[in-house]
């Protein structure tokens, strides 16, 4: 079977999965933060340092996607992500064991019962990075689930981010790809009412920032500066893809 067909015929189901009632009821049942950013914003950092609190326990989604280097360091089976080809993708869905699933770009990404399960069992708040559609569907199920967009303090400074993550060579393509990307993910989230923001200029700052969204504070003076930012980064983003 060609790849277009396979992939047809996924997003069919992809877009009529819906989770059974107990999977539902599991969701509904266990704490939940989702970190979404753009590439570069810091979203592993934050997580390696709120890991270290104990009370998290990170989802690792599955992916279609191959692994690729992070800073020169390879992305591991099982750690950063489950890899998986697009059968078992589909495999996974006619057997129900997503919560979520969804294509993004030319790829799926999803997270599984089971991962959720490890957290509930384990009492711990589930938590992982998501795409923004991933979200959507659990804020569905679920409207207490906290999502938070991490942003770089500026484009200048993402841009600096970006070509040291990537080793200072970047593909054009790759790149243009990257940035129409996180234009579409700024601009829906700055639509999406459940949202919060952090800027991620300090670690430290963000880390406790974000922890704090988690147990019910958002100050509404942060939450302001570091929405401009995300405008902002729309604005430039938007000036350099014309």
């Amino acid at each position: 079977m060609e790849a277009t067909e396979i992939h047809a015929e996924l997003q069919q189901k992809l877009t009529n999965y819906t989770p059974s009632s107990a999977t539902i009821a599991l969701v509904q049942g266990t704490p939940k933060l989702f970190l979404v950013g753009i590439a570069g914003a810091g979203k592993d950092s934050i997580i390696r340092e709120l890991m270290k609190t104990g009370n998290y326990h990170v989802i690792v989604s599955h992916t279609t996607r191959q692994p690729r280097a992070n800073s020169g360091v390879m992305e591991r089976d099982g750690a950063e992500y489950h890899f998986i080809d697009l059968a078992e993708a589909e495999a996974m869905i006619d057997a129900g064991r997503y919560v979520e699933a969804k294509q993004y770009g030319s790829n799926i990404y999803g997270t599984s019962a089971a991962e959720l399960q490890l957290a509930h069992d384990n009492g711990k708040i589930a938590l992982t990075d998501i795409e923004v559609q991933g979200v959507a569907v659990y804020m569905a199920i679920d409207p207490n689930t906290h999502a938070v967009f991490v942003l770089p303090p500026s484009y200048e400074i993402w841009q600096k981010r970006l070509l040291n993550r990537y080793g200072g060579t970047v593909d054009q393509a790759d790149y243009t790809k990257r940035m129409a990307t996180a234009l579409q993910e700024l601009e829906h989230t700055l639509h999406a009412p459940y949202f919060l923001f952090v800027v991620n200029d300090s670690l430290e700052t963000a880390v406790g920032e974000v922890d704090q969204i988690v147990h019910g504070v958002a100050l509404p003076e942060r939450q302001a500066a570091a929405r401009q930012i995300a405008l902002d980064l729309s604005r430039d983003l938007k000036a350099a893809l014309a």
